[in-house]
């Protein structure tokens, strides 16, 4: 099997240098944020399981939805503030009377907010794509300033701890929202309506790593050649001979192996932060 997986061919054109327009990252930052003692949303039957147990335990959280707000610094010429809102689904599992185990699942809300460099540019853009037919209503475009477009880039958060909070102890929990702030789009997402009438919280400890940037359309030059005709065929597999396509496969050494480092840097700490 060849190990070039990919070829163009020789070209026979000359290079020559070409415009293109991409997306320009005009400044970018990496974060690890510790959110502690984060309040969750939970539907009435876990708000009912909590009030009968505190041996509580998170299964697992993914990222359910995000919401991304930009706005210019007044006085800071080309900074702008980007206030990002994350929506993290959880799924618990806690102990009931029985000795027996019950899931339930919940919305944490932490807020995230960064400063960063995204230039000016008083020009007005509009592209075809936004236009329509030719008879077609213009669509209402806001042209108040040429932002910068934020990108937030973030993985499945780690969840460092998990306890039951009573009401007295309310102002140790970071509460961002209630339950009539959650988007349709999110609530959706678990088994039940959520309810915030309850005497017992149960807040999470949150770590999370993300990588945001601002970008603005921006033209390049390049050198390129013409693409042309790929040499490499196709090749159809042989499903008669599943064993001899097996045995030409390499043997995943990686995924027998512990991946990345076995112990943290020491030097490296999380930095604490609220919920929101």
């Amino acid at each position: 099997m060849a190990d070039c997986k990919f070829s163009c061919g020789s070209s026979s054109s000359p290079r020559e240098n070409v415009c293109i327009e991409t997306g320009r990252i005009l400044d970018s930052c990496r974060d690890r944020d510790c959110f502690e003692n984060v309040r969750v949303l939970l539907t009435r039957f876990g708000n009912d399981i909590i009030e009968h147990t505190g041996n509580v335990r998170t299964k697992c959280a993914e990222i359910a939805w995000a919401s991304i707000g930009l706005s210019s610094i007044q006085f800071n010429r080309g900074f702008y503030s980007v206030n990002i809102r994350l929506f993290i689904k959880l799924v618990f599992e806690a102990c009931v009377p029985g000795g027996r185990a019950q899931e339930f699942d919940g919305i944490a809300v932490i807020d995230k907010n960064v400063i960063l460099f995204g230039g000016e540019n008083s020009s007005k853009i509009f592209r075809s794509k936004d236009c329509g037919s030719f008879c077609a209503s213009p669509e209402p475009v806001d042209c108040a300033y040429n932002a910068p477009e934020a990108v937030f880039e973030v993985v499945d958060p780690v969840i460092l701890s998990t306890r039951v909070i009573e009401e007295k102890e309310c102002s140790a929990c970071c509460c961002c929202c209630s339950c009539c702030d959650i988007p349709e789009c999110v609530s959706c997402q678990i088994s039940d309506s959520l309810c915030d009438d309850v005497e017992r919280y149960l807040a999470v400890s949150i770590g999370l790593f993300s990588v945001v940037r601002l970008i603005r359309p921006g033209q390049l030059i390049v050198s390129a050649s013409e693409f042309t005709i790929p040499d490499k065929e196709c090749v159809e597999p042989k499903v008669s001979d599943p064993c001899s396509v097996f045995r030409k496969m390499p043997f995943p050494v990686g995924d027998f192996g512990i991946q990345g480092p076995i112990h943290p840097c020491p030097d490296e700490k999380p930095e604490k932060r609220c919920g929101c």
